[in-house]
């Protein structure tokens, strides 16, 4: 599989996840009320797991400890946090 390797500020990082997280409730509930519709379920178990770690990506660069013990642990780049960025690698 191949990696890619972005950098985003948290705000960046958060907009997304916020963007995606409203893309993913129209289509786990909007989506399927529409005649032919089907349902891709794996897209969106990847889709939810994908936002989980943008978000845990944003709030550690933040500073914001998780607030469920079994959230994903994510590392955010030294460098970046001095910078109000997050480096996320996507593989």
């Amino acid at each position: 599989m191949t990696s890619i390797n972005i950098k985003l500020t948290i705000e960046e990082a958060e907009l997304l996840s916020s963007l995606a997280s409203d893309q993913l409730f129209r289509k786990e509930f909007i989506d399927p009320k529409m005649p032919g519709h089907k349902t891709n379920k794996e897209a969106i178990r990847l889709g939810k797991q994908l936002v989980e770690r943008l978000q845990s990506m944003a709030n550690e660069a933040k500073g914001v400890q998780p607030l469920r013990k079994n959230a994903p642990s994510v590392k955010a780049a030294a460098s970046a946090e001095k910078h109000n960025q997050v480096e996320i690698q996507l593989t």
